[in-house]
């Protein structure tokens, strides 16, 4: 068990940057791109260059740009053979790191020995323009290059350089002098990007029956089944009942497709001849373009589809043209669903597939990624720990990846973002991690990004229009222990545009109405979630840069549903926590009952016979009661958003055998005498949980067994009280019993004897099946 953390370590701060170059005013910014630092660059953009003069025997050149800044030095591609080369690169020089006050932009000849001098630019940096947007891009310009001397050379090379900050729409796909280090073939993994989830869809397949098969046993009954084929993802019906020819199923297997389609959906009718062996009997190829997309509950259309059969001609498998078996199928693409690829009880969207089906949007959502400080070392280079951290932010359909900044423990990112937001129950995720691709990490296959934490933050906890500045800590639960990696400095500002839209949607379902017409069950919502996130990962992972397997799992909580005894603890006290309120309540109104009060007591034995005689206050009394509890609760209600709290998650004393409990992979990697004592010790909690869910079955069949006659005796008292109970309520007013049954509970202690009530004793006397269990 880890040692207490000290107190503040892993609390949230709030922090006062200067963001947008101004000052907060109120919860107010003075200028536009506000919710971050202004970061100003030096910035050349290479266009291209003509008339270069020939170095090479063969009358050509091969020419390259090398942009020089002090000990900075930016190299563009080099072609081969060119005179009028085309690069159209930019390089960004940061303003903080800037050690010399002249630019020199060399054009050289790539050679196999000593890369020849061609021409030079040279630029005071005190005489460079600067440029603010919106202003329109600077236009290049043509510069004669000179020689070393200073005199004129052959060629031109067409350049643009001015001052500018990280909002130039040239600072994403810049080169940057903080970068300097990694090779011209990995500098895409460093870019800032933005990325779009692939539309997701449910492919529901109705298998209704199939006709005419053909197996090749004709003398025995067919067992005949359907595997249905999508990509990596593969279903089965249930064997039909039907043993013949004509088998039928009713059944529908659900898949998870990703737009644009790229794999068709195959369908195999299947004998089972033997325990281990499968028969085919014919197969369907069905291109999903052409499939109906479905957006209510309405049926749609079914149709016969052919079945192929492939028979082994000399050794080859060859499609057999006469073959009249078929497959009776109702198959349409769910637009009206909202297809999981997160957990519910953090997503980030919750709109349906079809786009004819969203609601306007509620307002935008701002995040300014500012910095990070305080990050651990993540590995090993030139025997010293070094960070290359990016940061990841998820919101909807909307991926956002900032630049990675090279060996840096407080890399300083400030770049802005903005979500379209439909909901404000929803919440954004961000993530910090470690890239581990800059230096030859894709040659080997098992290199993955490593993780340095995540931040969640809940939408309907904001309070719209102000920006909230706050350092984040980066927790990570390791099978060591709970460990702080950092901090993430995040500036977040949620706008609403309608508040009445907004405060209406808090009366509306979660989710489309197709979940609730025709309902997923919970198994098939999880494996339907495990296919979008391999889905989503396949995509992502395309992109350039991808947004790897291990960081859009990390994202998506993908093992969330794993077992995991910290998890268990902390959600029990949770529970515990929930129910803390109602023992109070019922300490409170024991306290009132014993007269620990003699003064409380009395007023609530005055408020008491004022509601039995005035009923009709009752239920105005509980509201204006809960009215002035909320009032209350207002002076000390949370003004920060919430963070990983490693006191609810019980992380700080989770026992070390926990923690590597919950890492390990599935199936378990243990050896047999760990995985024996953790198997004894669920069986010992299963235990008590199954003592517990005994208790409660036996106190529901005592309710039972009242009235049905399995102990006559007490059946016979109990229908007794009930006649003699219905007389004298049907004669007495029921202001009058309850104002007697209500002073009878608040009886003074002098009154009252320490043994069970009797309806307590006669409950306790019942019968239940408990005796009758093996």
């Amino acid at each position: 068990m880890q040692k207490p953390p000290p107190p503040g370590e892993f609390a949230l701060k709030e922090t006062k940057p200067q963001l947008g170059g101004g000052s907060v005013i109120g919860d107010k910014l003075t200028c536009a791109y506000d919710l971050v630092e202004q970061m100003h660059y030096l910035y050349v953009r290479v266009v291209k260059a003509k008339d270069l003069p020939p170095k090479d025997v063969t009358g050509s050149c091969d020419p390259y740009v090398e942009v020089k800044l002090g000990n900075y030095k930016g190299v563009t591609k080099h072609f081969e053979k060119k005179t009028n080369p085309v690069w159209n690169q930019v390089f960004a020089f940061s303003k903080e790191r800037l050690q010399a006050s002249l630019l020199e932009v060399v054009v050289k000849d790539k050679d196999f020995v000593v890369d020849d001098f061609m021409g030079k630019v040279t630029f005071d940096l005190h005489e460079v323009p600067r440029r603010v947007p919106p202003d329109s891009p600077l236009a290049p310009q043509w510069y004669r290059l000179v020689d070393k001397k200073g005199d004129k050379a052959k060629g031109e090379l067409m350049l643009a350089v001015w001052m500018g900050t990280q909002a130039d729409e040239a600072f994403p796909d810049a080169w940057h002098s903080d970068a300097a280090s990694v090779a011209i073939e990995h500098i895409t993994h460093i870019r800032s990007k933005v990325y779009l989830s692939p539309k997701l869809w449910y492919l529901r397949v109705n298998i209704i029956e199939a006709q005419d098969l053909v197996p090749s046993d004709k003398s025995r009954a067919p067992e005949v089944f359907i595997k249905g084929i999508l990509g990596n993802q593969a279903l089965r019906t249930r064997t039909s009942p039907i043993k013949s020819i004509h088998p039928m199923w009713n059944e529908d297997l659900m898949f998870v497709a990703a737009d644009p389609f790229e794999e068709p959906l195959v369908l195999t009718v299947e004998d089972r001849v033997a325990s281990n062996k499968d028969e085919v009997l014919g197969k369907c190829v069905i291109a999903l373009p052409t499939v109906q997309r479905r957006l209510d509950h309405k049926p749609i259309n079914s149709r016969w589809y052919n079945l192929e059969k492939h028979v082994l001609v000399d050794g080859e498998l060859k499609k057999e043209t006469k073959f009249a078996s078929r497959i009776h199928l109702r198959i349409c693409l769910e637009g009206g669903y909202h297809v999981f690829d997160e957990s519910t009880q953090y997503s980030s969207d919750f709109r349906p597939t079809a786009k004819q089906l969203w609601k306007p949007s509620i307002g935008i959502l701002e995040v300014g990624i500012l910095s990070a400080q305080g990050l651990a070392p993540m590995k090993t280079k030139d025997d010293r720990g070094t960070t290359d951290a990016y940061c990841v932010a998820k919101y909807g359909r909307k991926w956002v990846r900032t630049r990675t900044i090279v060996d840096n423990f407080n890399p300083k990112w400030n770049e802005q973002y903005i979500f379209e937001v439909f909901d404000p129950c929803t919440v954004i995720t961000l993530g910090v991690f470690d890239n581990c691709h800059l230096h030859g990490g894709d040659k080997n296959g098992g290199t993955k990004d490593q993780i340095i934490g995540k931040v969640r933050i809940r939408l309907s906890i904001l309070e719209s229009d102000r920006v909230y500045t706050h350092s984040y800590p980066l927790v990570v639960l390791q099978p060591k222990g709970v460990k702080k990696m950092g901090e993430i400095q995040l500036a977040v500002r949620f706008t609403c545009s309608t508040l009445v839209n907004m405060m209406f949607l808090y009366s509306q379902p979660y989710l489309p109405k197709m979940h609730y017409m025709h309902p997923l069950s919970v198994i098939q919502v999880d494996s339907l979630r495990h296919q979008a996130v391999q889905l989503l990962s396949v995509r992502l992972g395309r992109a350039e840069p991808p947004l790897r397997k291990e960081v859009v799992g990390y994202l998506l909580d993908v093992d969330s549903h794993m077992w995991s005894m910290r998890r268990s603890k902390a959600n029990f006290f949770r529970i515990m926590g929930v129910l803390g309120g109602l023992i109070a309540v019922g300490k409170w109104f024991h306290n009132i009952c014993h007269w620990k009060n003699p003064l409380t007591t009395v007023l609530i034995h005055i408020l008491f016979v004022i509601l039995v005689l005035f009923p009709e206050l009752i239920l105005p009394t509980i509201l204006l009661y809960l009215f002035l509890i909320a009032l209350w609760n207002f002076r000390w209600r949370p003004r920060h958003p919430p963070h990983m709290d490693i006191q609810l998650s019980h992380a700080h004393a989770a026992h070390p055998d926990e923690l590597d409990e919950e890492f390990d992979t599935f199936p378990t990697s243990k050896p047999s005498d760990l995985v024996r004592m953790r198997y004894d010790r669920l069986r010992s909690i299963a235990g008590r949980i199954q003592t517990v869910a005994g208790d409660i079955a036996t106190q529901g069949e005592r309710f039972q067994s009242l009235l049905n006659w399995r102990d006559p005796r007490t059946t016979t008292l109990f229908a007794v009280a009930c006649l003699v109970g219905a007389i004298v309520l049907y004669v007495t007013p029921f202001q009058v019993i309850a104002l007697l049954a209500g002073l009878y509970i608040l009886r003074h202690p002098r009154f009252r004897q320490k043994l069970p009530f009797t309806p307590i004793n006669f409950f306790r006397r019942l019968p239940s099946r408990a005796d009758s269990m093996l």
